[in-house]
């Protein structure tokens, strides 16, 4: 098993910056991939793919809304997975969540269908 703990949502201003940590702890050497996903607060719609990361490799990957926004990162001897926020939009308003998988490639990567453990979340709220 492998847990996951979201931190640095916020209240910010558009055009702000934020960033989110996700602590991993257990199972961590079985991780091929990690990502990023969002959710708006009021829910109803599917978790969206923001960014992934390979725990090995480091390879990075985004969605066409936050490229050139938004930098993945992961630092595997301290198992945290990150994610930098720059030019902030009202749009990014969503709750965030980590998440990690075993068995991963670039095209279902970029969905939820590899990812098996999630975070509890930590909501972003960016106002114009």
């Amino acid at each position: 098993q492998v847990q996951l703990i979201e931190s640095g949502g916020g209240l910010v201003q558009g055009g702000d910056s934020l960033r989110l940590s996700c602590g991993v702890s257990g199972r961590t050497g079985s991780i091929s991939a990690m990502g990023w996903f969002r959710q708006p607060p009021a829910g109803g719609i599917d978790r969206e793919f923001v960014a992934a990361i390979t725990w090995l490799g480091g390879n990075t990957y985004y969605a066409e809304s936050v490229k050139g926004r938004f930098t993945i990162s992961r630092d595997s001897t301290k198992n945290a997975l990150y994610l930098q926020m720059d030019s902030l939009k009202s749009e990014d308003t969503a709750i965030y969540y980590c998440a990690a998988a075993y068995r991963w490639d670039s095209i279902v990567g970029l969905t939820t269908t590899p990812y098996e453990h999630w975070g509890q979340g930590t909501q972003v709220i960016v106002s114009s």
